[in-house]
């Protein structure tokens, strides 16, 4: 997301040019490992749930509850690292968790242990503010965007691997071994990371109360985080949450669901890297993320309507690139105007907003799902589309208004 714009007061350990290249690349991949860990049971963590005998209420809990966490956590991590002028302390945490989270999983068959390892998860993926931060302090402010792009390609990349992967292992090896192999990646990563040389930021004074609550009362900053809130409702009620549930209901395979995976992550990682600057050019800001919005309404409705998984697919392809759109907007306009030893702060304040669309959205859809069906939890996602689409006519400027064009270059990936 995009608190790394402009971190030129950093500067690694690495002095070279050639040595630069080769500590990026060492960090790309245990950011690789990072995701693949965390990710590798994602598309079957729902259907896991209701196969240890959970309600509908149960699941929605599991799947909510990552995002919990990584409200109560992710502010926090971002002002200790800020604070604190270290990183390295902060990657190992996540990588701990991660580990911690797939041992969990195998800790029990009830899903009370479910619940605390997505629970583990969540302070995970919290320390992913930390993540970005660090590896766009890799690069000069002028390629930030470079940085960025870097980084966003390789969690896409690691992302799409584990989930693509996971239903195929579920049907030939059982429930359990997604999470054996993802304890296994996490440790593997924290030893490399072990290897990770701390970065030299520039002796500076330590920051003020005062200076975090100017961060967070930001107007701009507010209102995406808000705008983020809606967008990640609905990407936790369909692909990381109840689609692949719909999947299986209408007679898909555990197998098939990697193909369930496929359509949503491909438009999508075209669309984030590519989408929102081409249509940002035709329809500016404001109209790119109503398009994506409201794109993204109309296909999770269609969703619960789908008989084959061939159809369901193609909704996800076309939910995957409009939610494509979204994302990078959101994330680029977070922190602009944010000064750089304040933007992890800022990054912890929208990631921590953001994530309780993760949680609110699919616990609250679990009471819909069990009052309703499937198709309610679906038509919540599509009234939360529908409303940020709404919102992002009144509260998104264009860039004329502006004076300036805020375009999805800049940008921080992953949730």
């Amino acid at each position: 997301m995009a608190a790394a714009e402009g971190r030129g007061d950093a500067v690694t350990s690495a002095g070279a040019p050639g040595k630069k290249g080769s500590s990026r690349f060492f960090f790309l991949v245990i950011v690789f490992m990072f995701w693949f860990s965390s990710y590798i049971y994602v598309p079957v963590l729902s259907p896991y749930v209701e196969h240890l005998g959970a309600s509908y209420v149960m699941v929605g809990a599991v799947l909510g509850v990552y995002g919990l966490m990584q409200i109560l956590f992710r502010l926090p991590i971002g002002i200790g690292s800020d604070v604190l002028n270290r990183r390295r302390p902060f990657i190992y945490l996540g990588l701990i968790a991660s580990g911690a989270s797939c041992l969990l999983f195998l800790a029990g068959a009830a899903p009370g242990w479910a619940l605390a390892a997505r629970a583990v998860s969540g302070i995970a993926a919290s320390a992913w503010v930390v993540y970005s931060v660090m590896f766009a302090g890799y690069f000069p402010k002028e390629e930030a965007g470079r940085a960025m792009g870097m980084l966003q390609f390789t969690t896409v990349i690691a992302q799409l691997t584990s989930m693509m992967v996971s239903g195929y292992i579920v049907d030939h090896w059982g429930w359990n071994t997604p999470f054996v192999i993802g304890g296994i990646v996490a440790a593997a990563a924290l030893l490399l990371a072990l290897r990770l040389p701390e970065q030299q930021l520039e002796k500076r004074s330590a920051m003020q109360i005062k200076d975090l609550a100017g961060v967070v009362k930001e107007p701009l900053l507010v209102k995406v985080s808000l705008l983020s809130v809606l967008a990640h409702c609905v990407l936790f009620i369909t692909m990381f949450g109840y689609t692949p549930n719909q999947a299986l209901n209408i007679g898909a395979s555990k197998e098939s669901l990697g193909w369930l995976t496929l359509a949503f992550m491909l438009p999508h990682a075209v669309a984030t890297l590519y989408g929102s600057r081409l249509f940002g050019k035709w329809l500016g800001d404001r109209g790119t993320l109503m398009l994506g919005f409201a794109g993204s309404a109309v296909f999770t409705l269609l969703i619960p309507s789908m008989p084959t998984l061939a159809a369901l697919c193609a909704t996800q392809i076309g939910n995957g690139f409009m939610q494509g759109l979204i994302f990078p907007l959101l994330l680029g306009k977070s922190v602009s105007g944010v000064a750089p030893f304040k933007r992890a702060t800022a990054m912890g304040f929208y990631q921590a907003m953001y994530a309780i669309g993760m949680s609110g959205g699919p616990f609250v859809a679990g009471w819909m799902s069990a009052a309703y069906g499937l198709r309610g939890g679906f038509w919540l996602g599509a009234i939360a589309a529908s409303l940020a689409a709404v919102l992002s006519w009144f509260w998104i400027r264009t860039a004329a208004e502006n004076g300036k064009q805020l375009s999805g270059e800049r940008q921080l990936p992953g949730r």
